[in-house]
């Protein structure tokens, strides 16, 4: 098995041997190696793809109001233009070495890396477009200029399809070159089919974002589906860490009174049974209920933790949880999602029937995957509120069961704009920022390096400018 200290040895090799092609740093180092490790540049890509998710679910958890902030009228909780600058280096640093992977895994014939390469790029280029939009593309990797101009979202939205489709004929190729390394990938461990079925993953869930466009291809959609995840043991995912899951380094953080990972009022009352009626037996594996040992209360958005913080009054994560833990898993895709994204084309196609078959799969999936006793799926299932036939199933109950399966994952935020925000008893944070005039954000706002750098490309936008899907 693979340790922390093999992991942080790994990082720091590829630290020390990177290459200097990121438009984001224009010193040469005279003492990098001209042509870095192959499995130093998995092992980073493949560990901070994941780190990624992290990172832009540490911002946009609070847009879909699955945490709120303890402190009243922090600018993330009212949704206020904050500064996206860490998100943005770490997208294109990552994105970089994937440009360089991919370049020199080519020249020495190394398919199955190119195919780790042009997997790896289609995702971090799908969660950059669905967060800024337009977005440096074909200038951004080959160092000709560090002020590149701005691609057109729905343009290389094109990009990230033809990716996947020819990450799978690397993948289908009799490698020549350097096989890939299992112990450098921390996602699948070197197992190429376990790779190819997330590639049909990501084609899944990113042709699924079309829903609202002229371009959707719901038959597209389902046969990638078809040739994806059969089971929660496919799932992609990061189970190694350098010190913990960051997300148990927020709830480490909130013991020692750096206050973090508060959960919202939206997400406890929808599973405490304030909003639907039914606890939901996932809820004592997200957070830790009041020192009552039976309630379960989360923070308002915008108006601040209740009290003067000598009583807790309200649920926040925790180091024993399941998602906050030092070795919870990272999720990057899972099995859980893909059944919900296929309930959602089934139900757009009509398909009651297989929906709510789907709708119901989506559940066991992810309550089997954080180890809800079966007796307690079973009694959560046969509720009436979750038990709705075929004639019941709805969008709105597909993406209510959804929103809980995607707690604390950026996807959440591109499914909470395709449905407008319409989740029940969901709404607008107390202190809202004005500018919105009572409306959901939806979009990051360039960061500040770029306005300061490369202020000429950059595009005008507000923080309700819609980004190309999401019409």
């Amino acid at each position: 098995m693979k340790t922390k200290n093999n992991i942080y040895l790994l990082i720091i090799l590829l630290l020390s041997t990177i290459s200097c092609s990121d438009y984001l740093d224009i010193n040469d180092n005279p003492n990098g190696a001209i042509t870095p490790p192959l499995k130093g540049l998995l092992s980073n890509t493949t560990y901070n793809t994941a780190i990624n998710v992290y990172r832009l679910g540490s911002v946009t958890s609070f847009y879909t109001q699955y945490l709120a902030s303890p402190n009243k009228a922090s600018a993330t909780d009212i949704q206020e233009r904050i500064n996206t600058d860490n998100a943005w280096r770490n997208l294109y640093n990552i994105m970089s070495d994937v440009y360089d992977m991919q370049r020199f895994a080519t020249e020495s014939n190394s398919y199955e890396y190119v195919g780790v390469a042009k997997t790896l790029m289609a995702l971090n280029l799908g969660m950059s477009i669905d967060v800024w939009g337009d977005i440096p593309y074909n200038q951004a990797f080959s160092f000709e200029t560090i002020t590149p101009q701005y691609d057109n979202d729905e343009t290389v939205y094109s990009v990230i399809f033809n990716l996947l489709d020819e990450a799978l004929v690397e993948f289908n190729k009799t490698n020549e070159g350097e096989s890939l390394s299992g112990s450098s990938d921390f996602i699948h461990g070197g197992d190429i089919d376990a790779w190819k079925k997330t590639v049909y993953a990501l084609k899944a869930r990113f042709l699924n974002h079309l829903s609202s466009t002229s371009q959707y291809d719901e038959t597209a959609v389902m046969d990638a589906l078809s040739n994806a995840y059969t089971s929660n043991a496919d799932d992609a995912q990061l189970t190694e860490f350098q010190a913990r899951n960051p997300w148990a380094g927020v709830a480490l953080s909130n013991s020692n009174l750096v206050l973090g990972g508060w959960l919202s009022e939206q997400l406890v009352d929808a599973m405490n049974g304030t909003t639907f009626g039914v606890f939901d037996p996932r809820l004592p594996l997200i957070t830790d209920p009041l020192p009552d040992g039976v309630t379960y209360t989360g923070t308002i958005n915008g108006d601040g933790r209740a009290g003067d913080g000598t009583i807790q009054l309200e649920c926040y994560l925790t180091t024993t949880d399941f998602y906050s833990n030092d070795n919870a898993p990272l999720m990057i895709i899972t099995n859980a999602e893909l059944k919900f994204i296929m309930a959602e084309v089934e139900m757009r196609q009509g398909n009651n029937a297989e929906a709510y078959s789907s709708y119901l799969s989506g559940i066991r999936a992810h309550m089997e995957k954080l180890g809800v006793a079966e007796a307690d799926i079973n009694t959560y299932i046969a509720d009436p509120s979750v038990s709705v036939g075929d004639a019941g199933i709805s969008l709105e109950t597909i993406f209510k069961e959804k929103y809980i399966a995607m707690f604390l994952h950026p996807e959440s935020w591109v499914d909470a704009r395709r449905n407008n925000y319409n989740y029940t008893d969901f709404t607008i944070p107390e202190n809202h920022n004005l500018e919105l005039g009572g409306s959901f954000i939806r979009r990051f706002d360039y960061p500040d390096s770029e306005y300061q750098r490369n202020s000429n490309n950059v595009p005008e936008v507000t923080l309700l400018s819609k980004m190309w899907w999401d019409q």
